[in-house]
């Protein structure tokens, strides 16, 4: 008898989280997409976080910096902590484009942000401790479920650019052990206002002035910034201790090259905040060993430092990155002028669009109905060879009409292409 069918027989046993993990509605669209490719069709894959890098490739200085890196035998442990150059590196980053004065002691290197979010809930979050966020965003419940936490996940809404508000979340304030924020957002490449922001923090500080006073944990703030170097136009990113001070104690900030720099392969991402906390995180990824691999921080600290490169870099990535979510928000806006139920969300930064495909009831040419949100994401990847990510893959009611469109692997010249096919998908259904 083969060892497989001896286990399937056994039904072995696994961890309760092992048992019960949720798997990532956008990697079961993944499969299903990339079947149609691997059948020859050709579909428009708008659905990935990430960048073609053919398309967007890494900068050439850093990517001369890791070759060196390599050559000159940085291949053992890096710091636990990350490099002491890179963390200088990123120090003066903050300083010189965010106004942020955190000392390189206080900054902590990982392998992406992945690892550095896992880290941080192991360091706030205890088992039955409730994590309040917003939906549509990305992961939270993931990283709670794996923490033994309780979720309070808060629905926003389409007028609030789908960012939220304090008013959101002052029935759970109370509660909360963690609240986690990301401005740019994932999924809708929206902001935060100044004032929505402060109005938050303003909650947060209201409370741990009540919790000081019991001599209670307080609630603290993750604050995901991974996009923040992607804003476009007049857009403003804005954090939580910039704003007010007072929460510098309570906020843990996500950052890194994983976006700006199109280096998501790449690996280096880190979080600042209270040294006491940074230093439990340092400890927690010490055990994992979800370090940034050494030549890699070391190869980003040379390149961090040449401040003239690295701005021309975001300038540049900016720019195209804009063009294309700025020309699928002109033809999604067309769409809707010409009376087709779509609609768009001014991209404000990141790499995404927030779309909607208001088409719950219609009829396709063969007479079907499309009941439900799973029927109009399938008949536009079908009919129009367009694939997005529907919102209930980031937390949301399954049957919001409002999608991701990401445009790290599109080129620019595939937009026209794009919205052809979606007007002639749109063209062929009925009321």
């Amino acid at each position: 008898m083969s060892t497989t069918t001896t286990e399937t027989k056994k039904d072995l046993k696994v961890s309760r989280i092992a048992e019960h993990i949720i798997g990532s509605e956008i990697i079961k669209l993944a499969a299903e997409v990339n079947e149609k490719i691997r059948n020859g069709e050709k579909i428009y894959n708008l659905t990935i976080g990430d960048f073609n890098p053919k398309i967007f490739p890494i900068p050439v200085g850093l990517k001369k910096a890791i070759i060196s890196a390599y050559e000159e035998d940085e291949t053992n442990y890096p710091a636990a902590e990350g490099m002491p150059d890179l963390r200088q590196a990123v120090s003066a980053f903050l300083k010189r484009k965010g106004g942020l004065d955190y000392k390189a002691d206080e900054i902590v290197i990982a392998g992406g942000a992945r690892p550095v979010i896992y880290a941080i809930f192991r360091a706030l979050v205890d088992a039955d401790d409730w994590v309040l966020f917003p939906v549509p965003s990305w992961n939270n419940n993931h990283y709670a479920y794996l923490n033994w936490a309780k979720q309070e996940a808060v629905e926003t809404k389409a007028e609030n650019e789908f960012m939220p508000k304090a008013a959101d979340f002052a029935p759970f304030i109370s509660k909360a052990g963690l609240v986690a924020l990301c401005s740019p957002l994932n999924p809708t490449g929206t902001t935060f206002k100044k004032a929505d922001l402060e109005e938050i923090c303003d909650l947060i500080l209201a409370e741990n002035v009540i919790r000081e006073k019991d001599n209670r944990k307080p609630v603290y703030l993750m604050y995901d910034q991974i996009y923040w170097n992607l804003t476009f136009g007049e857009t403003k990113h804005y954090d939580p201790v910039s704003l007010r001070p007072a929460m510098r104690p309570y906020t843990v900030f996500v950052d890194g090259i994983s976006k700006s720099l199109a280096a998501t392969g790449v690996r280096v991402g880190w979080t600042f905040g209270p040294k006491k906390i940074t230093d439990k995180i340092k400890s927690i990824l010490t055990h994992v060993g979800a370090w940034a691999p050494k030549a890699e921080q070391v190869a980003t600290a040379r390149f961090m430092n040449d401040t003239i490169a690295y701005d021309a870099y975001l300038t540049d990535i900016r720019q195209k990155v804009h063009a294309r979510l700025s020309a699928f928000h002109t033809g999604f806006q067309q769409l809707r002028s010409e009376g087709y139920a779509v609609n768009s969300i001014t991209p404000e930064g990141a790499i995404y669009l927030t779309v909607q495909f208001h088409l719950h009831g219609q009829k396709t040419a063969d007479g079907s109905t499309l009941a439900t949100t799973r029927d109009i994401t399938k008949y536009i990847l079908d009919e129009a060879k367009v694939a997005l990510v529907p919102f209930y893959a980031f937390g949301t009611s399954a049957d919001s009409s409002w999608y991701r469109l990401s445009v790290g692997t599109c080129k620019l010249e595939d937009v026209a292409d794009i919205m052809s096919n979606l007007r002639n998908a749109l063209k062929k259904l009925s009321k």
